[in-house]
């Protein structure tokens, strides 16, 4: 069991009073209160660092609170700590000795569950667990509906945006200089601060049926999987089949750039252990400065860049590399960004005087909306803010759709400005 500190309950009798101090005096900033029913208390929280306080206010004479108050007066109720699996801790706490208060975990703010441990086993102090359900919630929604195929109708083309699952990935990395404590608040993070990331491969069909990226495939070994909390229960295989186009339908497959999160679907192991192309009749694209930097590695890029996914594509005589920006079919070229990896590359798609944009990591989730918020992957993180102050203009300006490939709820979405601040009105395709 691993458990890291959520936060310290503190019971109060005035809760003004308490508030002058905490959010006035020392100018913490308080979240909206919360009813927890089942112990008629009303919590309110504030945000100290990667913990908080939590203060406690009773809403019935008879409420746990309120009986601790008029016998203890005001003051350090309990101290919460975080665990991945709140029945196995309790299975264990119990296996030492330890006296339970709550035998079976019940439900607590935030959405958690939690169970409380007796202060005769904690040293005199009053220890709650919680389980956190935030993750399993949101990766339980986006399972069942976000990862669900949409399509996009624009002009004389079809956009598909397709799913290869879920993938997990630091969040200190991927918001950079942002502090935790805003981040959080758009990207809750599990245990081992990873947030959960959805991967969107796009098909493109019009004179030629296209695919851009195909997420991190299945490939790679069970400890890979469980570093980076794969789940492809949603894979590309699977949604391509929802979405009726077979891995022999794809005339072209086009690479943002060669991550193993976008290009590890490009190849797969076949029953005797070769690897080969997962789309046999494609040709993928490239663009050259990406494959060169992929494959002459440094420190820095390495564990980014798996020889794996790309290098089979050279050996079947599959790959195709571009050295400039350029119409890759009818109505889909290619853009330069850099930032992310120096030869990083979006999608611009037009017919009919509509346009879309499958933007890659320049902006790979609606939260990374801001000018600042930019990930900590990226090699060269000023490039990526020039690209990104760029493009937002040309969004907002031409009223372009854009394509989100990393975001776990929103697909697609136009980007829109008011009073100076931004904001993603998503569409549902």
């Amino acid at each position: 069991m691993k458990a890291i500190l959520d936060h310290v309950g503190i019971a109060v009798k005035d809760l003004g009073a308490a508030l002058a101090f905490y959010r006035d005096a020392l100018g913490l900033e308080i979240e909206a209160p919360e009813e927890v029913a089942s112990q008629r208390v009303r919590a309110h929280f504030l945000p100290v660092g990667e913990a908080k306080l939590e203060l406690l206010e009773a809403t019935a004479p008879d409420s746990p609170i309120a009986k601790y108050t008029e016998k203890r007066g005001a003051g350090l109720h309990h101290i919460t700590l975080r665990v991945d699996d709140i029945s196995a801790a309790l299975a264990q706490l119990k296996a030492r000795g330890a006296r339970i208060i709550d035998e079976q975990p019940r439900p607590g703010a935030e959405h958690s569950l939690v169970a409380f441990i007796h202060p005769s086993s904690a040293h005199g102090v009053l220890v709650e667990l919680k389980q956190s359900s935030t993750i399993s919630h949101q990766s339980s929604a986006i399972s069942h509906q976000t990862l669900a195929i949409s399509r996009y109708p624009l002009g004389d083309l079809e956009l598909i945006s397709v799913s290869d699952g879920f993938i997990r990935l630091d969040g200190g990395a991927m918001f950079g200089i942002v502090p935790k404590v805003l981040w959080e608040k758009q990207a809750p993070a599990d245990l081992s601060n990873r947030i959960t990331l959805a991967m969107r491969p796009l098909i493109v069909r019009g004179a030629r049926t296209m695919l851009i990226d195909a997420g991190v495939g299945g490939k790679d070994s069970a400890k890979f999987q469980e570093i980076y909390g794969i789940d492809r229960a949603r894979s590309l295989e699977v949604t391509m089949a929802e979405a009726g186009v077979a891995p022999e339908d794809i005339d072209i497959v086009l690479a943002t750039h060669l991550h193993f999160d976008h290009a590890g679907g490009f190849t797969y192991r076949d029953a005797g252990g070769r690897l080969r192309p997962t789309f046999p009749r494609a040709q993928y694209i490239v663009r050259r400065g990406e494959w060169e930097d992929a494959t002459h590695t440094h420190a820095r890029n390495r564990a980014s860049y798996l020889a794996d996914n790309f290098v089979p594509l050279a050996e079947a005589g599959v790959l195709q590399l571009v050295d400039e920006d350029a119409t890759i079919m009818p109505g889909v070229r290619v853009r330069r960004t850099g930032g992310h990896t120096m030869h990083h590359q979006m999608v611009v798609i037009e017919s009919k005087g509509k346009t879309a944009a499958y933007v890659a990591d320049l902006i790979p989730t609606t939260a990374h909306l801001p000018d600042p918020w930019i990930m900590g992957f990226d090699l060269y993180p000023v490039d990526t803010l020039t690209a990104k102050q760029r493009f937002v203009k040309e969004a907002i300006e031409r009223d372009l759709l854009v394509l989100f490939e990393h975001d776990p709820t929103i697909a697609a979405g136009y980007i829109r400005e008011q009073a100076g601040k931004r904001h993603i009105a998503p569409v549902h395709g």
